[in-house]
């Protein structure tokens, strides 16, 4: 299977960063030098595209992890830095509906223990929820607007 046609492969199953597509396709590649060419063509021909991935990791994910968390996974993508700090904005203005919807699913009681506070506060920091968002939650505010 030629280079380009096991980028497309894998670009057919889900959106793919550039960074994504050169680890996996290394092994098969005689040199850096053809990947990049091959990933060159496909940006060129709007087959792979930051954006769209941006946007896909946030569909897949938002609803289980925090703005934190996203952008450092973006982050290690080497997105280009606008990509990355607007998909950042998007995040942070539905943070609080996506963590009490997510400590709702997961708890649906405030805590009644500082025991209880500290897991629950827990749970949604390694989410990466940003701490004023939980503690919004775990006091039972309602989202703005409702």
């Amino acid at each position: 299977m030629s280079l380009k046609g096991r980028a497309l492969k894998y670009l057919a199953a889900r959106e793919h960063s550039r960074v994504e597509l050169m680890r996996k396709l290394g092994p098969h590649a005689e040199s850096p030098e053809q990947i990049e060419q091959v990933l060159d063509e496909l940006e060129r021909r709007g087959l792979l595209s930051a954006e769209r991935f941006a946007e896909s990791v946030i569909h897949r994910k938002a609803a289980r992890y925090g703005a934190a968390r996203l952008k450092a996974e973006l982050a290690q993508h080497r997105l280009p830095e606008d990509i990355t700090r607007a998909a950042a904005q998007q995040l942070r203005e539905s943070e609080f509906d996506r963590a009490r919807a997510l400590w709702l699913r997961r708890f649906g009681t405030p805590p009644d223990t500082p025991e209880e506070r500290a897991r629950q506060t827990r749970f949604l920091a390694g989410r990466g929820f940003a701490g004023d968002v939980i503690r919004r939650v775990l006091r039972g505010d309602e989202p703005i607007g409702d």
